[in-house]
């Protein structure tokens, strides 16, 4: 069943109005007719099964039947991914919001080969895969920043403690299985680095700190893309919502 990420609240019985984006959607491209049922999730009130009740000229409005699930929270993993081609990164978010990361930050480095990020369209991307994976919210697409400010403000971002899974492609830390298998659960974030790799001092200063968690991602070198899915399967294997303790 179709799957629509809404901005308004989600209640019994209540007429959902829907945008000019997803009217033209379901009218157009799924060729959807008064009575159709859809299914509706806003992040907050779970999932909701509705009926299309009018379809005008430019518009479309649903009426709330049920609720098909509840809202349940999502694992605290955050990605930081550094800045690289629009197109990779752009797989990048899409695979996040479909392996259920909270957020995704967008971060400068050294040796990073972009200068920015188009914040609404990575969020575009997002929302459409949370539509197609199921999950219940969608992931917070952050303004780009640098990787220096972020971990100089971890701290402050986090007072309560945040680990850092640092995929280090030097090649000497433990490889991320393992290392994971001896962790706890909690708030984690991942740190991929650019096509170039981290530079020395980053690296230096990545590995000095003392919430970080360094790890190999195997004998091959991963492109950025490749290296961010395989961290967050990873992760998610081990301490996340693929878990049966969590």
């Amino acid at each position: 069943m179709i799957r629509l990420l809404v901005t308004s609240p989600l209640s019994p019985d209540f007429a959902l109005p829907l945008d000019d984006g997803q009217s033209r959607y379901l009218t157009q491209v799924m060729r959807k007719g008064v009575g159709d049922e859809v299914l509706a999730f806003n992040g907050a009130d779970g999932e909701w099964r509705c009926v299309i009740e009018q379809i005008g000229k430019r518009f479309v409005i649903l009426r709330t039947q049920a609720q098909t699930r509840p809202q349940t929270p999502m694992p605290d993993l955050i990605l930081l991914i550094a800045l690289i081609k629009r197109g990779r990164l752009e797989t990048v978010v899409e695979k996040a919001s479909e392996l259920g990361a909270a957020e995704v930050w967008p971060v400068v480095t050294e040796r990073a080969s972009v200068e920015r990020a188009r914040e609404d369209r990575l969020r575009l991307i997002a929302n459409e895969a949370a539509e197609q994976t199921g999950r219940l919210n969608t992931p917070d697409i952050r303004p780009t920043l640098k990787l220096d400010k972020v971990l100089g403000d971890w701290d402050k971002t986090w007072p309560l403690g945040r680990r850092l899974l640092f995929c280090d492609e030097a090649g000497d830390a433990g490889m991320a299985a393992d290392v994971l298998a001896r962790e706890r659960a909690g708030p984690w974030a991942i740190l991929i680095g650019p096509e170039g790799g981290f530079s020395p001092g980053e690296r230096a200063r990545l590995r000095a700190l003392p919430f970080t968690v360094p790890v190999s991602l195997g004998p091959r070198i991963l492109r950025a893309d490749t290296a961010a899915i395989s961290a967050m399967t990873l992760w998610q294997a081990a301490l996340g919502d693929w878990t049966s303790g969590v």
